[in-house]
């Protein structure tokens, strides 16, 4: 049912929590799973970087292989760009965590009105 489900990280604790979501989905349906880490501007790349890696580590540690991708820019936007680049099935992200959008709106609510497939938000 989900070919390819894009999984946005960033460094809050629930993005870690919110893992176990992605990884029960793509293991149930045998899904190729993209890790996406949005660089806002002030970011340390450095832990950008290693997040990425500790979450392939953790993927890997359960059977799962991932791709790992680092944009720059807006969280919501890239996203969504994302998504549509790769043709994710599903977005698998927090209701907490990543940036809020200068808008003051939420970066899930805004993924949800930009997104090209559907959003799985856990709360």
């Amino acid at each position: 049912m989900f070919q390819t489900v894009l999984f946005p990280i960033d460094r809050s604790r629930q993005a870690m929590e919110t893992a176990a979501v992605a990884l029960k989905l793509v293991q149930q349906y045998g899904s190729r799973l993209v890790v996406l880490s949005v660089v806002v501007e002030g970011d340390d790349e450095a832990a950008v970087a290693a997040l990425l890696q500790q979450a392939r580590g953790s993927f890997e540690q359960a059977g799962v292989t991932c791709e790992l991708i680092e944009r720059p820019g807006k969280p919501a936007f890239v996203i969504g760009d994302v998504a549509d680049e790769i043709n994710a099935d599903l977005i698998v992200m927090g209701t907490r965590g990543i940036a809020i959008e200068s808008d003051q709106q939420s970066t899930a609510a805004r993924v949800i009105q930009l997104a090209p497939c559907p959003v799985l938000v856990v709360p």
